[in-house]
């Protein structure tokens, strides 16, 4: 029977466990900005999807609700103390905002560049005002 050292370091745990809790955070967030250009009578909105590609995004148009859905996955392998550590995450996000009434899917575009999503859709057309209506009697 061979004898085996056993090595354990609790404090490792409080760094996977730090580490963790961040690398989370930052992969369930995906933050989005919302911005009006009154010339062009159109609002943006931009989405932060770091490490996304095009295709790895979907965008649908239903019921005047934007929806920005996609699926994240990473992995990383690393060398410690002669052992190999391998490690993988992955998970999906929704972000769903509310369009002006009336708002048609073809009036939707989008572009994606360096990670930032930016998707563009007309405003909102101002309340008309009641118009009076003459009656006329014989």
């Amino acid at each position: 029977m061979s004898v085996m050292r056993f090595y354990y370091d609790p404090f490792s745990e409080f760094d996977r466990l730090f580490d963790d809790a961040f690398s989370f955070a930052l992969l369930a967030l995906h933050r989005v900005d919302v911005h009006e250009d009154a010339e062009n009578n159109t609002v943006t909105a931009s989405f932060e999807l770091p490490g996304l590609k095009p295709e790895e995004v979907n965008i649908d148009v239903s019921h005047d609700r934007l929806t920005v859905s996609g699926e994240t996955s990473t992995s990383q392998q690393r060398d410690e103390r002669g052992f190999t550590v391998r490690e993988r995450s992955w998970g999906k996000f929704t972000r769903t905002l509310m369009l002006p009434q009336g708002t048609k899917p073809e009036e939707v575009k989008a572009k994606m560049e360096h990670g930032l999503l930016n998707v563009t859709f007309p405003k909102a057309q101002p309340m008309q005002e009641p118009k009076r209506i003459a009656i006329h009697s014989e």
